[in-house]
């Protein structure tokens, strides 16, 4: 894995946050942010795939489920 060096600029409340989630979790504010940074990516890569599957369900069943509705 090729390891690339970042600089992140922090305000005082992520100061804050930062800290606290170092403290809280026993890691290093680099894998604090390491994490945040995947889970995000995870969650969107998620919501991304829930909504595609939402639109092609609806288009192949949405006049059962108009149906089911007015009944």
């Amino acid at each position: 894995m090729k390891r690339m060096a970042l600089t992140v600029r922090t305000d005082e409340q992520m100061e804050r946050a930062l800290n606290a989630l170092v403290e809280t979790e026993g890691v290093s504010r680099q894998e604090v942010i390491r994490r945040s940074v995947l889970e995000r990516y995870e969650h969107t890569v998620h919501t991304s795939r829930v909504a595609e599957s939402t639109s092609r369900l609806a288009s192949r069943w949405g006049d059962v489920l108009d149906r089911l509705g007015r009944s």
